[in-house]
Parts: C-alpha cells; sequence; structure tokens
C-alpha cells in the first residue's frame, strides 16, 4: 500500500481538495467517476450566456450542476497553474469558441479535477468516466490533452434502457463512458457475457448421446499455415499436430462426418464449457434499476451494481478504486464486494451518510469501521458547518441520530416545520413517525411551542427539536408541558417534546421512542465474490 495513502475511507468535502492534499501521486488503480451534468435541460439552454436574461423556468437547475461564476473561474485559473501547456490552451479555446455558459463553466471544473486524477492514477491504472451524449464530445477532447490520446482505451456505449419516449427526437436511451489509461502497461482483464439466446438456438444445434449440446468447428489451418499430414483420406495442414489431433480424437474431440459427397473432420465444442463471449464496448445487457429491485436505494442517478461489477473486473486485479463524485456509492460497494480497497468523495453529508448505511447494511463486518474524514467530531466542527452550510449541517445532523431527510431527498424548500423524520410501528399495520426540527442558531421557546403545533397539524406521536445550542430552562419546561405518548404496543411512555443537543448526540445520547424502522431503503447483504462478477439477470 502507498504510504499516507488511507482506504476504506469516505472524505465529506470537494474532491478537488481532498485529490490534492490526501491522495498521494500515483496511488490509485481504478477511477470511476460519474460526474453531475443536468442533461435533462434544453441543449440550447446549456449554451446560452450567463446574464442573458433566460426565464426562471429555463435556468431552474439541478442541484449539482455547475454554472459560470467565481468558483469556475477560479478552476479556469488553476488549469494553467497546474495543468500542461496543452489543456490550458484547449481549455481557453472552448471558452473563446462557446462562450461563458454551463458547458465551459462544467468543462472548467472538469479539467482541474482530471489533471489531479492523472496525478493520482498509476501507470498501470485505467479512469473510466461516465458522461451522457450532451458532454461527451467535449470530455474526450478534454481528456485527450490531459491523459493523452496514446492511452485512450474506448468509448462505451451503456445501453441504459429500451425506450424513452420524446415526442421531438429519437428516444435517447444510452449513456457514454470514456476510457483511458494511465500509461501503455494498463490492466486489462477481458470480460465475459452470457452468450445470446438466439445464436445459441442458431449454432449449438447437435446433442451429444449424454445430452450436451454441441457445435462443430474448423480444425483446418488458418490460411494453410499449420501441420501438413493426411488425416483420414485427407491430406492439408491442420489447426493441430498430428500426436494432439490423435489425442483429440481418441477423446471424442474430433469428429468425422459426411458433407455431401466429401468426409469432413471437425472439432467439438461443447455449450456448457463455453465461457459465453467476450464484452465488446456496446453494453446493451445490463439496464437500469428496476422500482421494485431490492437493490434500489432511492438515489436519483444510481448506477446498477453489475455495471461497475463489469469496470471493476475489467481493469484491476487488486489495489485501490477511486469515486471522487461517489453519490450513493455504487463504485465503493463493487470494490468491496470483489475484495479491492477503496476511496470515496463526496460533497453532501446526504450522501456521506446513505454510503455509509449502504456499506454497513451490505457488509456487516463493516458496522462502525468506516472513517469518514472531513465530518464533525466535536462540538467546535459542527458549529463551523451549521455557520458555513446550514442544509449541510441539517444533513449531518439528522444522520447521527438515523433520521432520513423530509422528503427523503435534497430539496431545500419549504420544510413546514419538518426538517427530519424517523418512523417506527406501533401496530402491524400502523406505522408513525418521529417528527425531527433542527436548529443551527439562536433557540427559544417559540421553537418547542412550533414543534408542538407541527405535532397537532401532522397527527405525530413525538417531535424532536435538534439543537446545536443548549436550550434554555423554560424551553425544558415548555416541553416537558406537552405530555407523554402513550405506547401500548410496547408498554412504555415517551416524551412529547424531547430537546437533544448536537453535544448529546456525540455523547452518544439517542431519541428516546419505540424501536424505529429505518426510514432509508436497506442494501441486500452481500456475499463476497474474489475474482468474478456475479452472473447478470438477463
Amino acid at each position: 500500500m502507498v504510504p499516507g495513502l488511507r482506504t476504506n475511507t469516505l472524505y465529506y468535502g470537494d474532491n478537488l481538495d481532498v485529490l490534492r492534499h490526501q491522495l498521494p501521486t500515483e496511488s490509485i488503480d481504478l477511477i470511476y467517476l460519474d460526474p453531475p451534468f443536468n442533461s435533462n435541460r434544453s441543449y440550447n439552454v446549456l449554451f446560452k450566456e450567463a446574464g442573458k436574461g433566460e426565464s426562471p423556468a429555463q435556468i431552474e437547475a439541478f442541484e449539482d450542476t455547475w454554472h459560470p461564476g467565481e468558483a469556475a473561474n477560479r478552476a479556469f485559473d488553476d488549469v494553467a497553474i497546474h495543468g500542461t501547456d496543452d489543456t490550458a490552451r484547449l481549455l481557453k479555446a472552448m471558452v473563446d469558441a462557446l462562450g461563458h455558459n454551463d458547458v465551459t463553466a462544467y468543462l472548467s471544473m472538469m479539467a482541474v479535477r482530471l489533471i489531479e486524477m492523472h496525478r493520482v492514477l498509476k501507470p498501470t491504472g485505467s479512469i473510466y468516466l461516465h458522461c451522457d451524449p450532451t458532454a461527451s464530445h467535449y470530455l474526450k477532447v478534454l481528456m485527450d490533452s490531459v491523459f493523452g490520446p496514446v492511452n485512450f482505451m474506448n468509448e462505451v456505449v451503456w445501453k441504459r434502457t429500451s425506450v424513452h419516449n420524446d415526442s421531438k427526437r429519437f428516444g435517447r436511451i444510452h449513456d457514454c463512458i470514456l476510457i483511458y489509461g494511465g500509461g501503455p502497461g494498463r490492466t486489462f482483464n477481458v470480460g465475459r457475457r452470457p452468450l445470446d439466446a438466439s445464436y445459441v438456438d442458431k449454432v449449438y444445434t447437435r446433442v451429444s448421446d449424454d445430452g450436451r449440446r454441441y457445435r462443430l468447428d474448423n480444425i483446418s489451418a488458418p490460411g494453410g499455415r499449420g501441420p501438413i499430414y493426411e488425416w483420414h483420406g485427407i491430406t492439408q495442414a491442420w489447426r493441430y499436430t498430428k500426436e494432439n489431433m490423435e489425442a483429440l480424437y481418441a477423446a471424442g474431440r474430433i469428429k468425422t462426418y459426411p458433407d455431401g459427397r466429401a468426409m469432413i473432420n471437425a472439432y467439438v465444442r461443447y455449450l456448457d464449457e463455453n465461457e459465453g463471449q467476450s464484452v465488446q464496448d456496446w453494453w446493451d445487457d445490463i439496464g437500469v434499476i428496476a422500482a421494485p429491485a431490492k437493490e434500489r436505494l432511492g438515489y436519483p442517478t444510481q448506477k446498477p451494481l453489475a455495471l461497475l461489477e463489469r469496470i471493476v473486473l475489467g481493469s484491476s486485479n487488486e489495489g485501490v478504486v477511486l469515486d471522487p463524485f461517489c453519490g450513493c456509492g455504487t463504485a465503493v460497494h463493487a470494490a468491496q464486494k470483489l475484495g479491492r480497497k477503496w476511496i470515496g468523495i463526496d460533497i453532501t453529508h446526504l450522501a456521506i451518510g446513505l454510503i455509509r448505511r449502504r456499506m454497513e447494511d451490505a457488509f456487516p463486518e463493516l458496522k462502525d469501521k468506516i472513517s469518514v474524514i472531513g465530518e464533525p467530531v466535536d462540538l467546535p466542527g459542527a458549529q463551523e458547518l451549521a455557520d458555513r452550510d446550514k442544509y449541510q449541517f441539517q444533513w449531518w445532523a439528522l444522520d447521527k441520530i438515523g433520521a432520513s431527510p423530509a422528503g427523503g431527498d435534497r430539496k431545500k424548500g419549504m420544510d413546514r416545520g419538518i426538517d427530519g423524520i424517523i418512523p417506527f410501528m406501533e401496530g402491524v399495520a400502523d406505522r408513525r413517525r418521529v417528527i425531527v426540527s433542527v436548529k443551527g442558531g439562536a433557540i427559544t421557546s417559540a421553537h418547542v411551542r412550533d414543534l408542538k403545533g407541527v405535532l397537532e397539524r401532522e397527527d405525530a406521536p413525538i417531535g424532536v427539536l435538534l439543537t446545536l445550542r443548549a436550550p434554555t430552562r423554560e424551553m425544558r419546561t415548555e416541553a416537558a408541558a406537552a405530555g407523554s405518548f402513550n405506547s401500548e404496543r410496547w408498554g412504555k411512555s415517551y416524551p412529547k417534546i424531547q430537546i437533544l443537543t448536537v453535544a448529546d448526540v456525540l455523547n452518544g445520547k439517542r431519541v428516546n421512542m419505540p424501536p424505529q424502522v429505518s426510514p432509508f431503503a436497506e442494501a441486500p447483504r452481500e456475499t463476497r465474490i474474489d475474482g468474478r462478477q456475479a452472473p447478470l439477470e438477463m
């Protein structure tokens, strides 16, 4: 392992900072990234100059889309400092040609990060960049300048769905995956996929006496370049030496059969010995995750585990897999399942919490063993996070008590006094919920009364005021006056209004409530598979 490299670790923060300050040069064996980009918006809107008066409906953005502004300008300047002259000139030419818009802001932000990914990637490593046709052509040119055209391996087309209805264009049903190597000695393992059923029916038409399907294959030497001798009345160049031919014939692997007036010799290939066809650059055998699937966690851009298993197996044997845009953690999940080390980076606590729960559900041996670097571990750290970004603080605090954000997503709109929920079962078909309100600033008794009103409105039995600051005596008195929730199922009483401080949570205190039902989709437990991909469900 590379000195100073921490693996099986999640980093909260900007991946550019983590790449630069936490990951040593040539320390990573495989990089997979699926950077956010809003391909759902109109392609033309993406190219509109910043500040040219688009309507609010046009410029309403996917939360993670990068836009022109200070960060994009800083990234553009960073390319000139940290990148090569070729990359700097290319990026400038793109901005000059396309203008200052979402696309060039995105390319600037990506360029400076790709430069750092090139630095940390081993010469034997590979990088897989997952994107869609909205930006794939620009990204390929950019990657050519960073990794070198000679290290381009493939543009894989992933057919993610069969049909997409669109009245204004042909249905868009594929993504692109750009693959580059770190050097000429890059690791690559040929993957296999099951034979197409129609091909099997067409080709494997014969059945042996013991019930095995087989086909007959030519044993003539390609191009006539092979040992020449007489075999069963035919003299020609053969694929095998005479000794090997006799051994194969004795083993029943060479058959002689009539073909018109002539007798033909052929090799017997059994279907049950076929490893499958080699994987090409058109992947149509792995679809998106269907809604009922156990694998589905509810993350909007979640990729199938089978897709990442193919990537991990194809371009790594051991070593470290890095996902710098971790999302819901499918890449690190595949790495753990296949016996690799891994590092994940994400800029939201919501994603970090989701990944940690996913990995602990799927791999119980990781319970309480996954390091998260960059999240608060004490009260000053929590205060700093609340001052910097109240939403990140809110998501972090909710994750600490096992609550899900209201609505289960990343919306920053009106919450109607509900920041998070924790469900529990009061009866067989009686699902209740604890309502959580998070406060990172000053608090008063009015917040307690507001929470009480939310409980009445929502007909919820328990409410929690999760605060950064310590409550006053009056607030505790107000909370106590709300009374208790008496659970008939569990035979216990629970305070109806509870005040929990961040300091309490950091010291291990939790909500006083009936046994909770996880508000999150639970990842299926995995059986670790070393060195091979789990069979695909066809």
